[in-house]
């Protein structure tokens, strides 16, 4: 099996001013592709440390993907220490500038010396032309392993890694085994209870095949991973144990499917035809902002209302106030009658609403921080469920969107 590292540069990673999204996207594909993704490392804008990560990278792996670093600043100093750490120098290269030239023309700008400065690289390494940006992706080869460096932007990034590494790591390294996913959304077990109802299963998986807990705000995904050099028998591993586990959670199981439950119910509600409306309360929005995040959406998400007053629940989707008054805006009948508003002002085929109390703050004896009701609907169908969550407002938020569509996931299945 062949071990990767990916190193990310950059100061900004450290402090937390830009969350590092390139090295969860690069694992993911390189294990589509066969690749085990054994260490990520982040380092900043500092030539001792990135040095340092270079030497421990190369000790435990056969290949070292790097990201950030590589534009014209004087803080981007990744090509010079990649200089220093291979013992060569820059040297102009006349391809690069012409790259350079080609892609800075696309966005109407001129040539300036910075960008010209782009074209030096290094030396002893393979220059990859890179047609998204003006930052040359490098390759290096040094006693049998591979260090690659690409730019940190990235849509640079991704184009690089799909039409230029991933395609040239698998012809240098053919025989490199094969890596096996599946996963599975559970509900109803808390981490513990469903490790305890696994216990036997988990004991008798064999060598190749381990099991993975990921709590995911009010559900747990489970992952089964296979690692071995002969995929076929790989995959008859993997298919008889994801049996066997489907077998035990039975009903328990939400989804087989390895994406985000947005995304499972998004490929749903396309494949029948159906359309959908949202009424948020205690969400602010966030259910319309995981669907409106997808490509394609428009094609069933009619829209939605963050109905955060009580004055909003009843002219905008027609709840009774009288129920208000007495039931409270957080209960039964008043969020069911918050999914057929949503239902009927959006001409929708199902709808999702909630109403909760998100905290830190507003809660009672009767009715605690993290007290939520949803209710889902399709067509003539409507079921609705009482939710205690936690005191956090950020984890009450995302529990009660996963619940709205697991909920409305399980409705039109059952239909």
């Amino acid at each position: 099996m062949i071990q990767i590292e990916i190193i990310t540069i950059g100061d900004e990673l450290l402090i937390g001013q830009v969350v590092d999204t390139n090295s969860v996207w690069m694992a993911q594909e390189l294990n589509k592709a066969g690749f085990d993704v054994c260490y990520k490392t982040t380092v900043g804008d500092n030539e001792p440390d990135i040095l340092g990560a270079f030497e421990n990278a190369l000790s435990r792996v056969s290949v070292v993907l790097v990201t950030g670093g590589i534009g014209p600043t004087k803080d981007d100093i990744t090509k010079k220490t990649l200089c220093k750490f291979f013992d060569t120098r820059l040297v102009f290269d006349e391809a690069t500038l012409e790259t350079v030239r080609e892609v800075i023309s696309g966005y109407n700008k001129a040539l300036n010396e910075l960008t010209k400065s782009q074209a030096f690289v290094p030396e002893n390494c393979t220059v990859i032309q890179n047609k998204m940006g003006t930052a040359p992706i490098t390759w290096f080869e040094k006693d049998g392993k591979i260090v690659v460096s690409m730019p940190g932007v990235p849509y640079e990034m991704k184009w690089a890694m799909c039409n230029e590494i991933i395609p040239r790591l698998q012809t240098v390294f053919r025989s490199r085994g094969a890596i096996r996913h599946r996963t599975f959304w559970v509900k109803n077990y808390s981490e513990s209870q469903l490790a305890d109802r696994l216990e036997t299963f988990e004991n008798e998986l064999p060598e190749p095949v381990k099991l993975a807990y990921l709590p995911t705000s009010g559900l747990i995904r489970l992952r089964l991973t296979g690692k071995n050099v002969d995929g076929d028998f790989l995959d008859k591993i993997m298919e008889l144990h994801a049996g066997k586990l489907s077998d035990l959670l039975s009903t328990d199981i939400v989804s087989a499917e390895d994406a985000d439950l947005e995304i499972i119910l998004d490929n749903l509600l396309k494949e029948k035809g159906l359309t959908l409306g949202l009424a948020e309360s205690c969400t602010g929005g966030k259910l319309a902002a995981l669907f409106t995040a997808i490509p394609g959406c428009s094609a069933y998400f009619k829209g939605g209302v963050v109905s955060y007053s009580n004055e909003a629940k009843v002219s905008l989707l027609g709840v009774n106030p009288e129920d208000i008054q007495q039931y409270g805006a957080v209960s039964q009948t008043v969020v069911e009658q918050m999914v057929s508003g949503a239902g009927k002002i959006f001409g929708a085929d199902c709808a999702i609403a909630v109403s909760g109390i998100a905290g830190p703050d507003g809660g009672t004896p009767e009715k605690p921080v993290g007290t939520v009701w949803i209710a889902v609907s399709l067509h003539n169908r409507l079921l609705s469920q009482h939710f205690l969550f936690s005191k956090s407002r950020e984890s009450n938020i995302l529990r009660a969107c996963n619940n709205g569509i697991r909920m409305l996931l399980e409705l039109i299945r059952e239909a």
